[in-house]
């Protein structure tokens, strides 16, 4: 069994990449009740994601950062890791697949890393990972199943409680679980987590209902939440701080996209547009409430086919 993350650990982590990311501003949702938006679409990179990779990379020695890393993901981590990677000045190498973002892709090699783009879906893909790893002998930064990556992207939740004190629940959406654990792991002493994940993509909710992590297949518009299972350290975590998990559907997350554009006027993502989804349908209360708006590199198609749908 994986150890939890700690709220001490994410305080170090705090330490390790201050002044490396911005302090994403946090806007009120005053439309929507007692609401908070954790503006983290205008992070470095368009995510939460460079957190986690830049805790985890300060931890690696000379010897590791000679021999390159490598990641996987749909999109967020893969620029994230290109960008940190670049600012560290080692190679990164990103497993994605085919039908992954276009815009992702692009910029993943525009911040510099070297795109495999052989695996044909999530499960082919972490197979060509691991062969990756076994074969080069890159350092592995993973996208949630890393306690160093997990820490650093509750980061943003210290920040999130020192400017809106009076938040009670943070909503947080998941893939893999790195984000939801280290928001729980920074803030469950303090409010209610909720989890949420589309009804398609369900990694996190049936890990925590199962007790371990289990493979499930995804089929969502919200493909920065298409992670096949959870990390365990994530799932350890998310249980040791009692956090909840709930699903919603793809209507309520194309509607919750379309609230963003329109009233907030946040070009989030579908993935980050999930975690407002149960304040539109009613499943939680708008009352003293935080919503983390993880991400913000969503494609024009993507968005203009949810905007003109109604």
């Amino acid at each position: 069994m994986a150890d939890p993350v700690t709220r001490d650990d994410v305080l170090r982590a705090a330490e390790t990449i201050r002044g490396r990311v911005y302090r994403t501003p946090v806007f009120t949702a005053s439309s929507l009740g007692s609401v908070w938006l954790k503006a983290e679409l205008f992070q470095k990179t368009g995510s939460f994601k460079v957190r986690g990779v830049l805790n985890k990379l300060a931890s690696l020695t000379d010897e590791e950062k000679a021999r390159g890393v490598i990641g996987i993901s749909a999109g967020n981590h893969a620029q994230a890791l290109a960008w940190g990677a670049a600012a560290e000045g080692t190679d990164a190498l990103v497993v994605m697949y085919q039908g992954a973002s276009e815009a992702k892709i692009a910029a993943t090699r525009a911040y510099g890393a070297t795109v495999d783009l052989e695996a044909k879906d999530v499960a082919e893909a972490f197979a060509r990972l691991h062969a990756h790893v076994e074969e080069t002998g890159r350092v592995l930064v993973h996208p949630f199943d890393d306690p160093l990556v997990i820490a650093g992207q509750g980061t943003l939740a210290l920040e999130l409680l020192e400017d809106a004190p009076h938040v009670e629940t943070i909503l947080v959406p998941a893939g893999g679980g790195g984000l939801s654990s280290g928001v729980a792991a920074a803030a469950a002493d303090r409010v209610r987590i909720i989890v949420v994940e589309p009804e398609g993509s369900t990694a996190v909710h049936s890990g925590l209902a199962a007790g371990r992590s289990v493979p499930v297949n995804t089929d969502s518009i919200a493909d920065g939440l298409s992670a096949p299972f959870a990390g365990e350290a994530a799932l350890a975590t998310l249980r040791a701080c009692g956090a909840e998990s709930i699903l919603v559907s793809e209507e309520s997350i194309h509607e919750a996209f379309r609230w963003f554009y329109s009233r907030a006027k946040l070009a989030c993502e579908p993935a980050a547009a999930a975690a407002l989804a149960p304040l539109l349908t009613g499943q939680i209360e708008p009352k003293n409430v935080a919503v983390i708006v993880s991400g913000g590199n969503v494609s024009a198609q993507t968005a203009s086919a949810i905007l003109a749908k109604r």
